[in-house]
């Protein structure tokens, strides 16, 4: 069954875990298939946080900058609020700043926040947009919508897909590797013979059941909330949890809900759906529904393996999270970065025999550390019992609405100041780290330590020039040269050319930085990730031999 090969890579499923893989893959001239099911793109606001990891990330490939540009304006507060209702009392405010002054404050901020990129408050549907449009501009990737994967099959040399179009076409596609991108059903990991593992559903107040979903239109929203604006807004009552966010920061806004026993999303129409909404903001408002979903919240499920042979799986179909924190859809994308460069390593004939087995290591491993993550926002905010009489006018009132105050202004700011999850996330005892046998400080949600312990994210510093040292990094690994004594960096230069292994040198002739990295030289994985540092290149073969799988 080795036969022709259709193209290098398969990618089922595009979502941005699946389109991202396609861009890596693209960037680097992989030939590439992705085939997506939905004939056209569903418009619905999903995830709305893309975290400063993650956009790190679209910074490396090149569109950042687009990002920044869409979802609210550049002057839209970005603040965490808490309500009785939206109307009517506030208990709780994190303040956040704007995309515009995002990008201004960026190159100020030091310690936890030390990075070339802050959060973005966006849409997903308006970041699948990019990644369609960057996914499709790749030469080497053909975007197949409209096509279903039906089978799976793979031998030693490779991976054979059964596929069938919108109109009734069948087709089958040989490819050396396969991704299963392909949601929270996956078909690629049930046949694989995967499955999840964890809590698969946790019962709370809120965010721990069926969820309903309201997206809508109102031009008049903002005047019937006589507090500031923020981008998302929560409800803290005695009656109904719920929370709204801004999607565009004009009239268009996402409610949820969640259902309490004996309710059913279906059974509710859409002329009572706005009643809900209703009883959260605390007054009648005409809106204009656009769309409805439902889902349920309190997953925390990871997959007990990431891969089969040739065929890998990540985002939905690798792990379920509740979306406190906002960490599925980045901890999805992190999984393409991951794999992307390594798959473009054994395609090229520079990656070794246990470069691949690192995929599951250490996105697995991620895996379960986000989700727990997740989990334990969800538990803050939804375990919370607001007291019976957090609404009313009284003594008891205001003293209700000072408990819940305290213990929300407490939570906005663990579940939304997170450099630790966001910068944090190593890959400790992966095969292809080569360890100094230092140990990194310890992994905390709201802190972060810069460090080049191998395993990590690279510090991150601006340079005297005023670009982000991550944008004078090559595409794929970067030898650092740091402070005014590093050694040559010949010997790696020479091992990197005998392997095939594209490498660029970078001088950063500087204390700060050589303080920062706490060596002369840094091997910076294509993923950014510190692979090995030492101060001398004498073993220069057997590092690289290493970092590559060898």
């Amino acid at each position: 069954m080795s036969g022709q090969q259709d193209c290098a890579v398969v990618i089922i499923g595009g979502g941005p875990c699946g389109l991202v893989l396609a861009i890596e893959l693209g960037r680097r001239g992989v030939p590439t298939i992705l085939l997506e099911e939905k004939t056209s793109p569903v418009r619905f606001p999903a995830a709305n946080a893309t975290q400063a990891r993650t956009m790190e990330h679209y910074r490396r490939l090149g569109f950042a900058h687009k990002l920044r540009a869409q979802g609210l304006p550049g002057d839209y507060p970005t603040d965490i609020t808490y309500f009785t209702r939206f109307s009517a009392y506030e208990l709780a405010r994190f303040k956040l700043p704007s995309a515009r002054a995002a990008s201004d404050m960026v190159k100020t901020m030091t310690g936890s926040w030390s990075a070339a990129e802050l959060p973005h408050r966006v849409s997903q549907m308006y970041v699948e947009d990019i990644l369609r449009s960057e996914a499709a501009a790749q030469p080497s990737v053909s975007i197949r919508y409209g096509w279903r994967m039906t089978g799976m099959s793979q031998d030693e040399h490779g991976v054979s897909i059964e596929a069938e179009t919108a109109d009734g076409g069948r087709h089958t596609l040989r490819a050396a590797y396969a991704m299963g991108a392909d949601g929270s059903r996956s078909p690629v990991r049930k046949a694989m013979e995967l499955s999840f593992v964890g809590e698969g559903s946790t019962s709370r107040d809120f965010m721990g059941g069926p969820m309903s979903s309201l997206w809508f239109r109102s031009g008049k929203l903002y005047d019937n909330i006589p507090h500031p604006k923020a981008w998302t807004y929560w409800t803290v009552n005695a009656d109904r949890r719920s929370c709204l966010f801004a999607i565009n920061g004009r009239d268009e806004f996402l409610f949820h809900t969640q259902l309490r026993e004996g309710e059913r999303h279906e059974d509710i129409s859409d002329a009572e759906a706005p009643t809900l909404f209703h009883r959260a903001l605390g007054a009648p408002l005409d809106i204009e529904i656009i769309s409805r979903a439902t889902w349920n919240a309190g997953y925390t499920l990871v997959a007990d393996g990431f891969r089969r042979g040739r065929v890998f799986i990540g985002g939905d179909a690798a792990h379920l999270f509740t979306p406190t924190g906002g960490l599925g859809y980045n901890t999805a994308v992190e999984d393409a970065v991951n794999l992307g460069w390594k798959l473009a390593a054994m395609v090229k004939d520079w990656g070794g025999p246990k470069l691949l087995d690192s995929y599951q290591t250490e996105r697995q491993a991620l895996a379960k550390r986000n989700t727990g993550y997740a989990r334990s926002f969800a538990d803050s905010v939804g375990l919370f019992v607001p007291a019976p009489e957090i609404e009313d006018d009284s003594v008891a009132g205001v003293a209700a609405r000072k408990t819940a105050g305290d213990h929300l202004n407490a939570h906005a700011r663990a579940e939304f100041n997170i450099p630790g999850i966001t910068f944090g996330g190593r890959y400790d005892g992966s095969a292809v780290i080569v360890s100094d046998g230092t140990a990194p400080p310890p992994d905390s949600a709201n802190t972060y330590v810069a460090t080049a312990c191998p395993g990590g994210r690279a510090p991150h510093l601006w340079l005297g020039d005023g670009r982000s040292l991550y944008d004078a990094f090559g595409f794929e690994f970067t030898l650092l040269r740091l402070g005014t004594r590093a050694p040559d960096a010949a010997p790696f230069e020479a091992a990197g050319k005998a392997q095939g292994l594209p490498l660029t040198t970078i001088d950063v002739p500087s204390d700060e930085a050589r303080d920062l990295y706490a060596a002369d030289l840094a091997l910076i994985r294509p993923d950014q990730i510190v692979a090995w540092r030492g101060n001398s290149a004498g073993n220069a073969v057997n590092v690289l031999r290493k970092a590559t799988g060898h």
